[in-house]
């Protein structure tokens, strides 16, 4: 058991359901303040000198900052990331995908914050973020869409509602188009990138078993192959065999085979036999 199970069982009935429909509607918010009061956008981004200063709301408060485009950006941007988180809250479940998107949010306002400490301590005066870049939630949506590529991999999506494309080469441009903004981009692009990234790292390598790659788990398994090979080759290079029928998946491709945890040994049966075989003791 993993650390994301330990904590789900302490903690997991805490889990919000349905989390990207808020996220969504946060990024909706955002976009009608800065349509109708633009003025008002300065009171909810992610400044740690204000936030020092008791205007703590700005811990939240800047997951509305809605990503730069047009309405109709926005309006593919929520269609796409709610299927897609959706998606994600099904496979992963309801607790492991809260932990991936809050550990996202939560490593993008600890950069914001090493990213002030730097800037004091080398130039000695508060730097304000918005200055180099508004920091908003849109690489943390995007981390989303590297989840659902590592998971769904070949999974097709139609491109602009025509082209067919797998997730695997929109999550290689996506990687290209992030290299690119974290290079030519200001350093609060920088940070934003580099949290969802590290979100997506972590998450991925604490949350697997590991030990399938290990040295000694890839020996057994090479053990176990060159022990079964000669006991799973039939007639014509066949690798299944029903051992009250003797058809193989040469016979008949359709063909199912299971083996019997009831018999003594290593029998296999098709599908019409697996069930009404005799047991052998």
């Amino acid at each position: 058991m993993n650390w994301l199970d330990k904590l789900e069982r302490k903690i997991g009935r805490y889990a919000i359901p349905n989390l990207t429909v808020y996220l969504l509607a946060g990024y909706v918010i955002g976009y009608a303040v800065a349509w109708l009061m633009p003025s008002l956008l300065g009171w909810l981004t992610l400044e740690p000198a204000l936030i020092l200063r008791g205007q703590v709301w700005r811990l939240i408060s800047w997951v509305l900052i809605p990503p730069s485009g047009s309405l109709v950006t926005l309006f593919f941007l929520v269609l796409l990331y709610y299927s897609l988180g959706t998606t994600l809250e099904r496979t992963w479940g309801t607790f492991r995908y809260n932990v991936y998107i809050f550990s996202g949010i939560l490593f993008t306002v600890i950069a914001a914050f090493i990213l002030y400490g730097v800037y004091f301590l080398l130039y000695g005066y508060e730097v304000s973020l918005s200055a180099v870049g508004l920091i908003s939630t849109n690489y943390i949506t995007m981390s989303i869409f590297l989840a659902f590529a590592a998971i769904y991999p070949d999974m097709e999506v139609l491109l602009f509602f025509i082209l067919p494309v797998k997730m695997k080469w929109m999550a290689l441009v996506y990687a290209a188009m992030a290299l690119y903004y974290f290079i030519t981009g200001g350093m609060a692009t920088r940070v934003a990138i580099a949290a969802s990234l590290l979100n997506f790292i972590i998450f991925f390598f604490s949350s697997r078993n590991m030990r399938r790659f290990g040295p000694r788990e890839q020996a057994r398994k090479a053990r176990f192959r060159r022990q079964s090979r000669p006991h799973m080759t039939y007639t014509n290079g066949a690798r299944h065999r029903c051992a009250v029928c003797g058809r193989t998946e040469l016979d008949d491709p359709n063909l199912e085979f299971r083996f019997c945890s009831k018999c003594k040994g290593n029998y296999e049966y098709c599908q019409d036999h697996l069930f009404t075989h005799e047991h052998v003791k």
